[in-house]
């Protein structure tokens, strides 16, 4: 596990094994998450890139007879 500082300014810096697991590129965004008392990041994903994510999911659901 690794351990970061928060700078004067509030900043810290990822370590590098982290952003090269998730690819994390200069300026990309992050949405910050507080849960259970921890923060999360969860880097913001373009949506062209969740394109065809739930490829083959089953859409098979019943329906009530006024519904198409």
């Amino acid at each position: 596990m690794d351990t970061l500082t928060i700078s004067p300014k509030f900043q810290v810096v990822i370590p590098k094994a982290i952003r090269e697991l998730l690819k994390l590129k200069p300026g990309q965004k992050v949405q910050a998450i507080v849960y259970n008392n921890r923060i999360e990041l969860i880097p913001v994903q373009p949506v062209a890139r969740m394109r065809g994510f739930v490829r083959g999911i089953d859409t098979s659901v019943d329906r009530e007879d006024d519904r198409v």
